[in-house]
């Protein structure tokens, strides 16, 4: 199966915050490092990076300076060396409650302080020397066990979550990430948390939470007993085995979770590819072969849809589209116009997608009328996390105004009729724009928003003004923009 970008590993980026809820700042002046700053930005962001050498111990990358964190023997901590040096070098120390003691690997001395008054100069661990792991990466993805290369997803008959998807198709293969007293929790498409013996439960409970440990890129996940998740049984079942330090079976990848869509054509029935290569508008339901896979190319802003058979779109002889390319070209590109509720498809001739009298679709059309005219429906985000420029999306303390530029997000519901959504958010108030667009979470009656998906990984999403949700320096979510641009783009 090509890959083509499919298949994206998620570099692992988080922020770390001391006893103090206070998180670790890498400062361009002076490359000082301190931990001032109550909320994780572009500054607080670190990539862990494995060691050479091949030895045990870690470097840490500040994601926006490029420079690693290194320790002297007397103490002094700074984040200048464009090259990892032998003070760059600290071991992961993983504590019983979930969070990480950084100690020097070259000195064996222990990191921790407040404020300005960093140092690694101790030598037994107090609460000071105490980091908390805090994810930078959007919560939302899929997850991949190294071991068996298959897909986790929740399995609703079965009552658990299974390692043995070939592809992450639909939305039973999305994960989101909840962090939780200083731990994570897995949450499945159904908004359950996944326990450490393999039960699917309703709250975030003790078992349910995870301490998190990185090994040569990857990610395992501790439970309360220091057991790891794993694949169990020929089923693949997801739970705590017995095994008490990570192996490859304990190890996963998180992968990028791409808009999974389904098209409805102006005959009311789903686009899909169900009886053969050729992409026609023939089903009544909504399955696997009416489900696309739609990636946006980042230089051009076109799409490219992959279908469960394993291959993409393509424009073909007399204007015909059918799902049969194995890499993507000119031909698998298509330009996305947005007009309200519906889209419209240009192919790479020029011409319009448009449904013929059989249900097929071939661009043939020079023009926009109702057989050019598509609902566009994304499928794999029942749950919406949104993250904008200045962080994500989160109800404000005492108000029905939205936040955002938090460090911790909020976890959203979102339904769909005839071309819109509707979002609900704690308490089952629905989003709506108020006075001077002020975007409110309290609504007794859902007000619709189109989703325009505008960038890889990113939205704009338009209130029934015709303007488009942004952030800004208030920090509150308006209603304001006239452009889907900039703080007007959302990561989901």
């Amino acid at each position: 199966m090509p890959t083509n970008g499919l298949h994206q590993v998620l570099k692992i980026q988080f922020g770390l915050v001391n006893d103090t809820d206070r998180y670790l700042t890498a400062e361009s002046f002076g490359f000082k490092v301190n931990a001032s700053a109550p909320s994780l930005k572009r500054k607080q962001v670190w990539v862990l990076e494995p060691d050479p050498g091949q030895g045990t111990a870690v470097l840490f990358r500040s994601s926006h300076l490029g420079r690693y964190l290194s320790a002297e023997e007397d103490g002094r901590v700074a984040c200048e060396a464009e090259q990892p040096g032998r003070d760059c070098r600290f071991l992961v120390l993983p504590q019983p409650d979930g969070r990480w003691v950084l100690q020097s690997e070259p000195h064996g001395r222990f990191f921790g302080g407040t404020e300005d008054r960093l140092s690694c100069f101790a030598t037994a661990i107090s609460p000071a020397e105490l980091w908390t792991v805090h994810l930078a990466i959007h919560p939302q993805a899929h997850l991949l066990s190294v071991s068996r290369r298959r897909y986790v997803h929740l399995c609703p008959q079965e009552d658990e979550m299974a390692a043995d998807g070939d592809m992450p198709w639909g939305v039973d293969a999305l994960l989101t990430l909840i962090f939780q007293s200083r731990r994570y929790c897995l949450r499945s498409c159904d908004s359950r948390y996944l326990r450490s013996d393999g039960r699917l439960v309703w709250e975030p409970e003790a078992h349910a939470c995870y301490t998190l440990e990185f090994k040569a890129g990857k990610l395992a996940f501790k439970d309360c007993d220091g057991r790891y998740l794993a694949p169990v049984g020929p089923a693949g079942t997801l739970k705590a085995g017995r095994n008490t330090r990570p192996g490859k079976d304990e190890l996963f990848d998180l992968e990028e979770s791409h808009p999974q869509v389904v098209l409805v054509a102006a005959n009311r029935r789903y686009v899909s590819v169900r009886q053969g290569i050729n992409v026609s508008a023939n089903q009544d339901e909504e399955l696997d072969h009416e489900t696309f896979l739609m990636q946006i190319d980042q230089e051009t802003k076109k799409c490219t849809f992959y279908s469960s058979t394993g291959g993409y779109w393509t424009l073909v002889a007399h204007g015909g589209i059918q799902a049969t390319a194995t890499q993507v070209s000119a031909n698998t590109m298509f330009e996305v116009e947005w007009r309200g509720r519906r889209v419209a498809l240009k192919a790479s001739n020029g011409r319009y997608v448009c449904m013929k009298k059989n249900g097929q679709l071939a661009a043939i059309s020079d023009f926009v009328g109702e057989d050019e005219e598509f609902v566009l429906k994304l499928i794999n985000r029942p749950i919406l996390v949104l993250r904008g420029l200045d962080g994500f999306v989160c109800h404000r303390r005492g108000s029905n105004q939205l936040d955002t530029n938090r460090s911790a997000y909020d976890v959203f519901h979102l339904s769909f009729s005839d071309g819109a959504y509707q979002i609900r958010g704690r308490g089952g108030g629905f989003w709506y724009t108020g006075s001077h667009g002020t975007v409110c979470s309290d609504g007794e009656r859902a007000e619709d928003f189109l989703f325009e998906f505008r960038e890889r990984g990113r939205l704009a999403i338009r209130a029934r003004s015709g303007k488009y949700l942004r952030g800004g320096a208030s920090g509150l979510l308006r209603a304001d923009a006239d452009v889907p641009a900039g703080v007007a783009l959302w990561e989901y």
